[in-house]
């Protein structure tokens, strides 16, 4: 029961729309129908507004780490499936036809709340090769993909299972950026609006 009751408190964290709740609050539009469509930050970053970028990039960090660390509490044991249900949520959201963000924030927030080595890890490998590149697919993804690795370097062994799903997940989540990559048609932050 523990299980299911972790599983669904993170789905249900991780499934809250900020983007799109910021967006429409704030008289910016439909999310859904700017850019890539999706509700994360880059994405709000599209609609010219900065401010809601940063709060939609905060918000769906803090649901991520909220969730674990709920978890850790209530359930001691249980959060790394805490952590998988809350990045499935925010990609998948019941609330909107499944079809939400790509899950790098709020992936974030999880490796946060699982031990900060990871976390620190996760925000340097994203936000340094997004600042390098300019390309946030890529900072995204391969701060995915360093999460598990960072896991095991640091000592946090139970930890991988969860976070190589997860890393795999935001990949697939990222494959039309991969191929836009391979064209060599993938934006850079900054440079153009639009998808």
């Amino acid at each position: 029961m523990n299980w299911i009751l972790a599983a669904a408190l993170g789905y249900l964290l991780g499934s809250v729309p900020f983007g799109l709740l910021l967006t429409r609050l704030t008289g910016a539009g439909d999310l859904r129908a700017i850019g890539s469509g999706n509700i994360g930050a880059t994405n709000v970053l599209r609609t010219g507004r900065k401010g809601l970028a940063a709060a939609t990039l905060l918000l769906d960090l803090a649901k991520g780490l909220a969730a674990v660390l709920l978890a850790r509490a209530l359930w001691p044991g249980c959060e790394g499936l805490a952590a998988v249900a809350a990045v499935v949520g925010h990609c998948f959201p019941v609330w909107l036809r499944f079809h939400g963000g790509k899950g790098v924030a709020t992936l974030a927030g999880v490796c946060f709340g699982l031990a900060l080595p990871i976390g620190l890890t996760y925000a340097a490998l994203w936000l340094g090769l997004l600042a390098i590149v300019r390309i946030s697919s890529v900072g995204g993804m391969s701060a995915a993909v360093g999460a598990p690795l960072a896991a095991l370097a640091f000592g946090y062994g139970e930890y991988v299972p969860a976070l190589a799903v997860l890393a795999v997940l935001v990949v697939w989540m990222h494959r039309a950026n991969i191929a836009r990559l391979r064209e060599g048609a993938e934006p850079r932050v900054g440079a153009e609006k639009g998808r």
